[in-house]
């Protein structure tokens, strides 16, 4: 068998699949050089409770049944067909890594960025250039109301204090100590009974050390609609009680602030040569609950704006998709082309079901595929005897630097001796060849 993408879907679906029979085998690619996807390069470094899920992933790509091959694009550097010539099955966890646009006049200005991009940097992403962002602006715009949006503006709004237990890249830490922001404006279209953070992501706003959260009370003032939300959602009930606490007390002189506001959705970025402000347009819900401009426009004077606004999976040579949907057609993820099944071809995660629901939401997605596998493939451990190594001789031919586990343990221990003499407990390292000159040094096979 083999798993596209080494996140926490592909991680859950190798989990199920090697739970199937003592002689099931796993090969796990994954673009880049260093497993975990979303954990590794989505998480912000100051989250690290999240970023220890890692741990329980390696669990599962450390298993005997399991090779983790990672420096490999499916698509690109090895074709679908090809794969197919050489595994029984083949399931695609490879998420969701673009961006949603806001689709207004002056989006594409410097200056106007996607959170993916913003988020990549700070993760560390190898394919992210350092020094990308410089945070010279003084006030930002993030639109959005999840918790991508919520991470993006806290992190912005953190001081070199907030960062110094984390893992984030030196480039990172050092552009934060000159960092110039001071006024983070967090932007949601719709109201405060209708975000999308997590309490305890929210709450998070509230915990920087040299930031000051700041909500207008009269924001919070609920239509009829948004009580009812109020009334039968436990989640927007606690919301609402964190946004009403820190409407209510004092403000605290701190250097900077992020401001909450509601109801407002972009209408156009204002600037010539690059962003120099954001209009917004107000709006409220009508009876049904659906959104609506109001025709009252109001401006932000902000250097960047981060359109948070949600992800979307890219097309993979040689796998059908749904440009309309954004994700790869499947009936309980079989893959499907024109209606009918792809034989072998499975799919799971973002790529699956669209960017919804949290990382443990990835399990049920990825057990219900492999279900449908071993529905389709009852005797796959019956399958004749195949060349395990012929994929990866056909990838050296071509000059790929495959990364195996005992190269990813290498990178592993190189990060950590870095945190360590900087008194951290890991600093990531971003750049694609020094990853790949630190997984050549391990003595284990195939790098």
């Amino acid at each position: 068998m083999a798993v596209i993408g080494s996140g926490p879907a592909g991680v859950y679906a190798t989990e199920a699949l090697t739970r199937l029979a003592d002689d099931v085998r796993v090969d796990v690619y994954d673009g880049l050089p260093a497993p975990f996807g979303m954990v590794r390069y989505a998480v912000a470094p100051d989250h690290p409770r999240t970023q220890s899920i890692s741990s329980s992933l390696a669990t599962v790509l450390e298993h005997p049944q399991v090779r983790f091959l990672g420096n490999v694009r499916v698509g690109t550097d090895i074709t679908f067909d090809e794969l197919r010539e050489h595994y029984d099955a083949i399931i695609v966890a490879t998420g969701a890594a673009a961006d949603r646009r806001l689709e207004v006049p002056g989006e594409d200005l410097p200056g106007s960025i996607a959170a993916s991009d913003l988020v990549a940097w700070y993760c560390g992403h190898p394919d992210s250039v350092p020094d990308a962002f410089r945070l010279d602006a003084r006030s930002v715009a993030v639109i959005g109301a999840g918790n991508v949006a919520g991470d993006v503006a806290r992190m912005l709004a953190s001081s070199p204090a907030d960062l110094r237990e984390t893992d984030a890249p030196q480039h990172v830490l050092d552009a934060f100590v000159v960092s110039q922001v001071q006024d983070v404006h967090l932007v949601s279209r719709r109201g405060p009974a209708q975000t999308r953070f997590t309490t305890r992501e929210l709450r998070e706003l509230g915990d920087l050390e040299e930031a000051e959260v700041v909500v207008d009370a009269g924001e919070l003032e609920l239509d009829p609609v948004s009580e009812e939300t109020i009334r039968t959602s436990p989640a927007a009930r606690r919301n609402l009680d964190v946004l009403r606490t820190w409407a209510e007390r004092e403000p605290r002189p701190k250097p900077r602030r992020v401001h909450l506001h509601f109801f407002r959705r972009p209408s156009e970025i204002i600037g010539s040569e690059a962003v120099a402000g954001i209009r917004l347009e107000r709006t409220d819900l009508d009876d049904s609950g659906q959104l609506r401009g109001t025709g009252k426009i109001s401006e932000l004077p902000v250097q960047l704006v981060v359109r948070a606004v949600g992800y979307r999976s890219l097309p993979l040579a040689g796998l059908p998709f749904d440009q309309a949907t954004g994700v790869v057609p499947h009936e309980q993820g079989r893959v499907q082309d024109d209606g009918t099944s792809m034989p072998g071809l499975y799919v799971a995660g973002w790529a699956k079901r669209g960017p919804t629901g949290v990382i443990g939401t990835n399990k049920h997605d990825a057990r219900e595929t492999v279900r449908s596998l071993i529905e389709d493939v009852p005797m796959m451990t019956r399958a004749p005897v195949r060349n395990a190594d012929a994929p990866l001789e056909l990838l050296r031919r071509r000059g790929i630097r495959v990364v195996t586990w005992d190269g990813w343990k290498a990178i592993d221990r190189a990060e950590t001796d870095l945190g360590r003499a900087a008194g951290r407990p890991r600093a990531k390292i971003s750049d694609r060849a020094e990853l790949l000159r630190l997984a050549g040094t391990a003595t284990g096979p195939g790098c």
